[in-house]
C-alpha cells in the first residue's frame, strides 16, 4: 500500500491528486478511471480541510493500493478530527432544482457514485474512509 500523509488545507489538495494519479498512470489505467478517482480525492480531501480540524490543521492520509483478481483500485482516507461518518449524510434530492435544494451532501453523493464499495469506521481517535473501485 502507497500512502501520502500532508497537512489537511485546500493547498494540498493537487500533492494528493497528483500521487494517485502518478500511480494510476503507473498503472496504464484508463482516463476515466483516473477522472474519477481524481473526483473522489478533491470531494474527501475538500471536506476533511474544510472540517475535519477546523479551525485548527491536523493530517490528512491517503493510501492506495491495487488488487489484481479482479482488478480494483483501494482508496483510504485517514484524519485525527471530529469524528464524523459521511455516509450517514442524507443523499440530496437531485430531482429538485438547484436553488431549491439544501446546501450539503452531493459531494458524497458524488463520490458513492464513483465507487464500488464504500465503508466507514472511527478507530484510535481516527476517522477512516475505505473505498474500492473495480476497473
Amino acid at each position: 500500500m502507497e500512502k501520502i500523509t500532508v497537512d489537511a488545507v485546500l493547498e494540498n489538495l493537487q500533492t494528493v491528486i497528483d500521487f494517485a494519479t502518478e500511480k494510476l498512470e503507473e498503472r496504464d489505467c484508463s482516463m476515466k478511471i483516473v477522472m474519477q478517482t481524481e473526483l473522489v480525492i478533491e470531494e474527501i480531501f475538500v471536506n476533511i480541510a474544510s472540517y475535519a480540524y477546523h479551525p485548527e490543521i491536523g493530517p490528512a492520509t491517503f493510501c492506495m493500493a491495487f488488487e489484481e483478481n479482479p482488478h480494483a483500485l483501494l482508496m483510504t482516507f485517514i484524519d485525527g478530527g471530529k469524528p464524523y461518518n459521511p455516509l450517514e449524510q442524507e443523499a440530496p434530492d437531485t430531482t429538485l432544482a438547484l436553488e431549491e435544494r439544501d446546501v450539503g451532501g452531493l459531494g458524497i453523493f458524488l463520490v458513492k457514485k464513483n465507487v464500488d464499495e464504500i465503508s466507514y469506521e472511527y478507530a484510535d481517535g481516527k476517522n477512516i474512509l475505505h473505498m474500492k473501485k473495480f476497473f
